[in-house]
């Protein structure tokens, strides 16, 4: 009987560097920065955001860092990472769904197409009250509930009430 890998709702496929498959180490020197790339991707249409994790000599995890799709459409992610130290590094790369890209992608086509406008904007306010949740108290947590009640705020066009959430300071929250 053969058996099949069982592949999750995420897969993470194909990461480079490997050298023979992952059976030896790929080498870099200490400081070189070098690219992290993975094939990562979802059944159906919502959003996947991905990052690398760099594990230090001692097996700590580094801090991690997200990964940017290389070419729109074409499930394959990067990002550049720095071992920092001598000794035998590892990395992994984690990969998860993304709500937040997932609604942008839809409020971005329906509102100005005019489709259930005050519904995708009302999941947008939804959203932003759930992220704030999770946010620590502070300026964060202002931002996403200043952006929540501008998607809820019925009396400015929709196309302004979509601009209004959409902004570099939400990004930063979010990010």
């Amino acid at each position: 009987m053969r058996r099949t890998r069982a592949i999750g709702r995420i897969p993470v496929r194909d990461v480079r560097p490997a050298v023979e498959g992952g059976n030896r180490p790929a080498k870099a020197v200490v400081g070189e920065s070098f690219e992290v790339t993975a094939t990562v991707f979802r059944e159906g249409h919502d959003a996947v955001a991905a990052n690398v994790v760099l594990e230090d000599p001692e097996g700590r995890p580094g801090p991690w860092t997200p990964m940017r799709e290389l070419a729109p459409g074409s499930d394959r992610w990067g990002a550049e990472v720095t071992a920092d130290a001598v000794g035998l590094w590892s990395y992994r790369v984690e990969a998860w769904s993304d709500p937040v890209a997932t609604w942008r992608h839809a409020a971005g086509i329906k509102v100005p197409a005019g489709i259930d406008p005050d519904l995708v904007l009302e999941e947008g306010a939804e959203l932003f009250e759930r992220a704030a949740a999770g946010t620590p108290k502070g300026a964060g947590r202002a931002v996403l509930l200043a952006a929540a009640k501008i998607l809820r705020d019925e009396g400015r066009p929709a196309a302004s009430r979509l601009a209004g959430a959409l902004t570099p300071e939400v990004d930063a929250v979010l990010a």
